[in-house]
């Protein structure tokens, strides 16, 4: 499942199947169904990423690393500092 491929909308907010999210320009695994949760954003949510390096982060201001994917760069968001489904775990 390509994740954040913003040309078209983002059509897996609300999918829920079990698999592995990849990134849409190079395939690099990003992020798991079992980290995902349904949230008010317009993207899909996730408390997670499948490995270490899955994706890279840099601080974008207090609260907010944006990310890119591990591999190749490619923009994918922002993970926000203690705004995931439980106290102290992250939104991706």
């Amino acid at each position: 499942m390509s994740f954040c491929s913003f040309l078209g909308g983002e059509v897996f907010k609300d999918h829920f199947q079990p698999g592995i999210y990849v990134c849409a320009k190079c395939g690099h695994e990003l992020f798991s169904s079992r980290a995902k949760y349904e949230h008010s954003s317009p993207w899909p949510a996730f408390t997670e990423t499948v490995r270490g390096d899955s994706v890279a982060k840099r601080e974008e201001r207090p609260g907010a690393l944006k990310v890119t994917c591990g591999k190749c760069g490619n923009g994918l968001g922002h993970e926000f500092l203690n705004d995931g489904p439980k106290r102290g775990q992250s939104r991706f």
